[in-house]
């Protein structure tokens, strides 16, 4: 059995199980999968992040048709630029840049010596070792760098 995220038109995500890739390929052929919310024939494979993430509600999402990822990778490519990108900006507009005091903010934070609020910083290797010794979770982020019409 294969379990795929699937998205409906109507932005709609759910799950498809499947004996295996060849089946739900056959399925989306046919035209046989559809909605469960809106009865919707158009529905798509979801692309996957390499991230763990805990499904809340259902919403929109990018959606791949069978085959896509066989070839040409520059659209998946894209896809994520994109999405880091939209993380990255999100993080600058809410997040407090604290640059390299990051591990002794967020120890003070962790200890209840400052009140704790959204930062963004830098760590050394040797200060990631020591958070993850003190029980501190932070999460990394990838960075790209911005061109210059941006």
């Amino acid at each position: 059995m294969i379990v795929f995220d699937l998205a409906c038109a109507c932005g709609f995500c759910f799950e498809g199980w499947f004996k295996d890739h060849a089946d739900y390929v056959s399925q989306e052929r046919e035209g046989l999968l559809s909605c469960p919310q809106c009865g919707g024939r158009n529905c798509l494979r979801k692309i996957l992040s390499p991230v763990a993430y805990r499904k809340k509600n259902a919403g929109t999402c990018a959606a791949l048709r069978p085959g896509e990822a066989d070839g040409d990778t520059a659209p998946i490519a894209a896809a994520a630029e994109q999405a880091i990108r939209i993380l990255q900006e999100f993080v600058e507009k809410k997040f407090e840049d604290v640059g390299a005091e990051f591990a002794r903010k967020t120890l003070k934070m962790h200890y209840g010596v400052e009140e704790a609020r959204n930062i963004r910083g830098v760590v050394t290797p040797a200060e990631e070792k020591m958070l993850a010794k003190e029980g501190v979770e932070y999460l990394k982020i990838p960075t790209l760098v911005k061109k210059e019409n941006q």
